[in-house]
């Protein structure tokens, strides 16, 4: 039995759930909704960083988030990612911090180019930075991930015994990141969303928080980061 008492996560993962259904309850636009989900993110990278964790992603978007919900919305979602990540590049701490940022999906694909542009430069400003990584889903399905995966295998491997692990992990959009420690959903609502990082999330310890995303605050987080370190990992034993 192996004991995390105290010790923090190297990779910490997580679902921001909430932002359609704060909106909602307080009478708002969807979107205004994002705008505070965003103001979330921004503390919790900060206290992130402060507590020392070494690895950050967050889901941003969907494939599906795309194509099913309404063009004001979507267009409101680009102009806050627009505003949000130029602010983050722009930030010293990132820079001071030596983090990578790295954008994991199709983004490049979905997205128009003004944002496309921003998304790079966050990109090509930390490519060097071996500190930290702040990683962002973005028009990411870890279904369509899967699937990228497998045909890219099934191509270049013709004996089924040269498929391992480590070939799978290559084969990944995120080859170059750690699996996930701890994986946290918040907006009330305890189940995983399309094969989210299905592969490197196979021994996370999970966390389901009652709060919608706007509400997850950094006291929040800091309990959910607190509660990972005091439970009991077994690890098959």
């Amino acid at each position: 039995m192996v004991k995390e008492k105290g010790i923090l996560p190297r990779h910490v993962a997580i679902i921001p759930d909430g932002n359609r259904r704060w909106a909602k309850i307080h009478n708002r636009k969807p979107w205004d909704g994002h705008k505070e989900g965003a103001k979330c993110t921004e503390e919790i990278i900060s206290a992130s960083r402060t507590m020392g964790i070494q690895h950050l992603s967050f889901w941003g978007s969907s494939l599906e988030n795309m194509t099913k919900r309404s063009l004001e919305e979507r267009r409101a979602l680009l102009k806050i990612y627009v505003e949000n990540f130029t602010k983050l590049i722009e930030n010293d701490d990132l820079h001071k911090n030596e983090t990578r940022i790295n954008i994991i999906g199709r983004w490049q694909e979905q997205f128009p180019g003004p944002l496309v542009k921003v998304l790079q430069k966050g990109i090509t400003d930390t490519k060097e930075y071996k500190k930290r990584s702040l990683n962002f889903f973005l028009a990411y399905s870890g279904d369509d991930e899967m699937l990228g995966a497998v045909k890219v295998i099934a191509k270049n491997y013709g004996d089924p015994k040269e498929v391992t692990r480590e070939v799978i992990k290559e084969n990944l959009m995120t080859a170059e990141l750690p699996p996930v420690d701890f994986l946290i959903r918040t907006g009330n609502d305890p189940h995983l969303s399309a094969g989210f990082m299905m592969w490197d999330i196979a021994n996370a310890q999970l966390f389901f928080a009652e709060q919608l995303y706007p509400d997850f605050d950094v006291a929040a987080f800091k309990n959910a980061i607190a509660q990972y370190g005091a439970r009991e990992r077994r690890l098959g034993k």
